[in-house]
């Protein structure tokens, strides 16, 4: 028997509040109300009125008062409080309900193609992550990138672990907290998307507990990720690089994802190289 490790009726009612506060009425064109807001954000009557429910349908909703919405309903919620693809994932997810056009299921691990193919990617660097950010495979050169990456137990390579605890990476990222967000932004998405996934639930709750800035994140509900950019690196032997990343998806994978880094200006590519020829 399963146990689920997220209170899905308080998440869902907490994350339709926090999107609905977040609204501005004026951008929305929405007439001026007769009386002053006293909240930021949307009344609920016209978030109902924009989904085509009644407003004691929203105000059952976000008091988590056992609503089961359908598929149609939350379609209509997402479009109404403004939801970007990321956010209707999550919606649908807290509330049991895939959306049809997304695929997934939690991996079983690194299929050998994908393990082989981080290597092939040489002398790019290349890891290959799951949904919890455990790190299943990496190539020399990302092992090279990574302060302090060999010292570390197998058990213990978690890429989100490694960027909030190891003190050898405390500084790696120039933008700690950008890297931070998107972490936090993905790791909640995962969260509801396996409910009942203890080892992550437990993660979750090892960062909130070890790491003030992770508890902050989280709280702010935020499932919006980036799958490409650019990072600021300040290794402690190499100096400052810059690289631009991609996260790819394997089709048969979709849980797992594939972060590929490359210099994006001749100096951090020729720093890349003499890091990963030592």
């Amino acid at each position: 028997m399963t146990t689920r490790t997220v209170d899905a009726a308080n998440e869902l009612a907490a994350f339709l509040r926090s999107r609905r506060e977040r609204l501005d009425p004026d951008r929305l064109g929405l007439p001026s109300p007769r009386r002053p807001r006293r909240t930021p954000g949307l009344r609920r009557e016209e978030v109902a009125e924009l989904a085509g429910v009644s407003t004691d349908y929203v105000v059952r909703l976000e008091q988590s008062r056992g609503l089961r919405p359908s598929p149609e309903v939350l379609t209509a919620l997402a479009g109404a409080l403004c939801l970007d693809p990321g956010e209707r994932d999550y919606l649908f997810d807290l509330a049991g309900h895939r959306r049809p056009d997304s695929t997934g299921g939690p991996a079983a691990g690194a299929a050998p193609s994908l393990t082989r193919l981080v290597g092939d990617l040489s002398p790019l660097p290349a890891m290959l992550l799951d949904h919890r950010f455990d790190i299943l495979a990496r190539n020399p050169e990302m092992a090279r990138l990574l302060p302090g990456f060999d010292a570390v137990a197998p058990s213990r390579r978690n890429a989100m672990r490694l960027c909030l605890l190891d003190p050898a990476m405390r500084g790696f990222y120039a933008d700690r907290e950008g890297t931070l967000r998107d972490g936090v932004a993905h790791l909640r998405a995962a969260w509801a998307a396996h409910p009942e996934d203890r080892a992550l639930a437990e993660l979750i709750a090892e960062f909130s507990a070890q790491d003030e800035d992770f508890a902050r994140l989280w709280a702010e509900r935020e499932v919006r990720v980036n799958g490409r950019g650019r990072k600021l690196l300040r290794h402690p032997v190499a100096g400052a690089i810059t690289v631009d990343f991609e996260v790819l998806l394997p089709l048969q994978d979709p849980e797992l994802r594939l972060l590929v880094y490359r210099g994006t200006d001749e100096e951090s590519r020729a720093s890349l190289d003499r890091l990963c020829a030592r």
